[in-house]
């Protein structure tokens, strides 16, 4: 695989990481603060614990990704077919690794209406209430999920960067400047989800 075909790849997995927590309202983190799986209290040691097996498991992810697809050689004929399917098959595993909180969290339910606008508004006229869609995920947890996007992207990056050759050891101005690039690239996201005036 080329350079720009790599450098394609990891930009447009950028804008969809940058931006996914904006988009959806799903959960894509079990945070130990929110009750975001059934059955499991918000602050409780079992909510910590799902929380901290949840990073292993994408810090596993992180160290089989930079072995699978960093240490592959996209090479001529076959070879860049097996590369392409060990991609493949990195990303198809960690979008279901950010598909499982969601798929097993509580969905946002709308708020009850106190007693006297309940007895107010007449049967013909009840309109059902949905939630505030921003208020269905908190900010915090749209933003820590922005930095584990940031997390994934980053591997799949220095992933390719061990491929195309050796990998280069990187200072800390290098984690900032590509951290406020990665913020920059989910400002359309946050602009939808926060500044767009929605009707209800």
């Amino acid at each position: 695989m080329s350079l720009t075909g790599a450098s394609w790849i990891v930009i447009i997995s950028a804008l969809v990481m940058a931006n996914l927590p904006f988009v959806c309202n799903r959960r894509l983190a079990p945070w130990p603060w929110r009750a975001s799986i059934r059955g499991v209290r918000a602050h409780s040691g079992l909510a910590w614990l799902l929380c901290v097996v949840f990073l292993l498991v994408l810090a596993l992810w992180s160290w089989a990704t930079l072995w699978l697809v960093g240490g592959a050689f996209a090479g001529g004929g076959g070879l860049v077919g097996l590369f392409v399917l060990k991609l493949l098959f990195s990303g198809v595993l960690v979008a279901v690794l950010l598909w499982l909180p969601g798929a097993f969290g509580n969905q946002p339910v709308a708020p009850a209406l106190p007693a006297t606008a309940a007895a107010q508004d007449t049967p013909a006229r009840r309109v059902p209430r949905r939630p505030d869609p921003a208020a269905a995920k908190p900010f915090v947890d749209r933003f820590l999920e922005v930095l584990v996007g940031y997390v994934l992207v980053g591997t799949l990056g220095f992933a390719f960067e061990l491929n195309l050759g050796n990998a280069f050891a990187q200072g800390w101005e290098f984690y900032a400047v590509t951290l406020a690039l990665f913020l920059v690239l989910g400002y359309p996201g946050f602009v939808w989800r926060y500044m767009l005036k929605r009707r209800r």
